[in-house]
């Protein structure tokens, strides 16, 4: 696979048609803070699954 260059037009041809909530979706995983909270919610979590605290804190109504 070849390496992101944030600079290249071509890496976010992918985006160009997104909707929104995709674009959203973008900036947040990429948001170090909510990557670390993901990965301690995960991580306490009995089913491995996000819970509807986590969901409130960051504004997530969509991919849960």
């Amino acid at each position: 696979m070849p390496e992101f260059d944030w600079r290249s037009p071509d890496s976010y041809k992918s985006l160009q048609d997104a909707e929104i909530t995709d674009i959203a979706w973008e900036c947040l995983r990429r948001n170090a803070d909510y990557r670390r909270d993901f990965d301690a919610t995960i991580a306490n979590s009995p089913d491995g699954q996000v819970t509807p605290e986590f969901r409130r804190r960051w504004g997530i109504c969509f991919r849960p």
